[in-house]
C-alpha cells in the first residue's frame, strides 16, 4: 500500500487532555516528555519499556521518556485515548480491531500510529493437571486465564478458544501470580509466552520451577480454523529447544502476535524524531541492558512485521526513509 491515511480525528475528544498526560503545548509530547506504556510490572515487556527509557533519558536533554507498566495492549490504546499514555505497544489483533472501528474502539478520536517494531510472541496454554495435553481438555468448570482482562491477547486467545472449546470458567490472574495459582489449585489452565519464538520470559520459568507444567496443543482442525482466520497468525515451534516441561508436543501449534510501538496522530513531530534519533544511535548497547532487545540492533528489524491497517507516523517515515529502512508498501498518516 502507498501514500498516506487521514487521520480519525486530529484532536482528542473534549475533556479527555487531563493532569495525568503528559501534553502540555500545541499537540501531545510537545514539552518533549513521553508516557511509555506496555504491560504488567513482572512481564518482558515492562522490563524492556524500562532499558528504552533509560538509554534514551541518559543520552538526550530533549526528550524524557518515563516507562510505566499497564493492562497491556487494549488499556494501552485507552490511555492513548485519555492522554495518560504518548507511546504505547499494542499488537496486530488489536490494530485490526481499531482500524476497523469494532469494539470496544468505535469512538477513539485519533488514529494510533506506527513507530518501531519491539517483537513476536507466540502464546501458548498451559496447565498443572496430570494428563492433560490438548487444549480440548479443558471442561466447562476448569478455571482458565487466557491473561489477564484488559489485555487484546486475552481477546485474541478466548476467540481462538472458541474453536476448540464451548464453555469455561473465565478468571484473571497477573502473569506473575500463575505459577501461585496453580500450585494452590485456583487455576487449571494459564497463558505462557515465548519472545520471539525462542526466549522464556521469567515467569514462565517460574510456572515451570513451581507445578510441573504442561503445554497443550491446539486440535488439528481447530488449527486448520485459524489458519483460515485473517485475524490470527499460527506458528509452528520446535518444542525442543525448550526444557522442564512435563510435557510438550514435538511441535507445537499456537497463536502468535507482533507487538509494535504507536502514537497519536497528532503527536509532536519533533519529539518523536528526537526519540527514534537517540534510541537508533543507542541501537547496538541495548542489548547490554536487556538482551531481549537485541533485535534493534538491526535496523531492519524497526519495521519487521509492520501492520498493514495502521500508517506509520510522519516523524517515523521520515526518519525511517533516511536511515534506508523504509517500505514504499507503508502509509504515512497525514500530518
Amino acid at each position: 500500500m502507498k501514500g498516506s491515511v487521514g487521520a480519525l480525528a486530529l484532536t482528542t475528544a473534549a475533556g479527555c487532555l487531563g493532569d495525568s498526560g503528559s501534553g502540555s503545548g500545541d499537540a501531545p509530547g510537545a514539552d518533549g516528555e513521553m508516557i511509555m506504556t506496555t504491560s504488567t510490572e513482572t512481564t518482558s515487556a515492562y522490563a524492556m519499556s524500562q532499558a528504552i527509557a533509560n538509554r534514551v533519558n541518559q543520552n538526550t536533554d530533549a526528550v524524557t521518556v518515563d516507562a510505566r507498566p499497564s493492562e497491556g495492549t487494549n488499556a494501552n490504546i485507552g490511555r492513548l485515548s485519555r492522554d495518560e499514555a504518548d507511546i504505547s505497544y499494542i499488537q496486530n489483533w488489536t490494530a485490526s480491531k481499531v482500524a476497523n472501528n469494532e469494539a470496544p474502539f468505535e469512538d477513539i478520536e485519533f488514529t494510533p500510529t506506527q513507530v518501531f517494531h519491539l517483537y513476536d510472541l507466540a502464546w501458548l496454554l498451559t496447565s498443572p493437571n496430570d494428563g492433560w495435553t490438548s487444549v480440548s481438555d479443558i471442561q466447562p468448570n476448569s478455571r482458565v486465564s487466557p491473561t489477564p482482562r484488559g489485555s487484546g491477547t486475552a481477546e485474541m486467545l478466548q476467540h481462538s478458544l472458541d474453536y476448540v472449546v464451548d464453555d469455561y470458567e473465565r478468571v484473571s490472574i497477573s502473569y506473575g501470580n500463575q505459577a501461585s495459582a496453580m500450585s494452590e489449585g485456583r487455576l487449571d489452565v494459564g497463558a505462557a509466552t515465548f519472545i520471539n519464538e525462542s526466549v522464556e520470559p521469567g515467569w514462565v520459568q517460574q510456572m515451570k520451577s513451581t507445578v510441573d507444567l504442561r503445554v497443550l496443543q491446539w486440535p488439528e482442525d481447530a488449527v486448520s480454523q485459524l489458519e483460515d482466520d485473517p485475524a490470527v497468525i499460527i506458528s509452528d515451534i520446535d518444542m525442543g529447544g525448550f526444557e522442564g516441561y512435563a510435557y510438550a508436543p514435538d511441535t507445537l501449534h499456537t497463536p502468535t502476535l507482533a507487538y509494535n510501538f504507536v502514537v497519536r496522530n497528532d503527536f509532536s513531530y519533533d519529539t518523536l524524531y528526537s526519540f527514534l534519533e537517540t534510541l537508533w544511535a543507542q541501537r547496538e548497547a541495548l542489548q547490554e541492558d536487556n538482551a531481549l532487545l537485541g533485535g534493534l540492533a538491526d535496523g531492519e528489524f524497526w519495521t519487521q512485521n509492520a501492520y498493514d491497517t495502521l500508517p506509520f507516523h510522519p516523524a517515523a517515515a521520515d526518519f525511517y526513509q533516511e536511515k534506508g529502512v523504509w517500505s514504499d508498501e507503508f502509509e504515512v498518516a497525514d500530518e
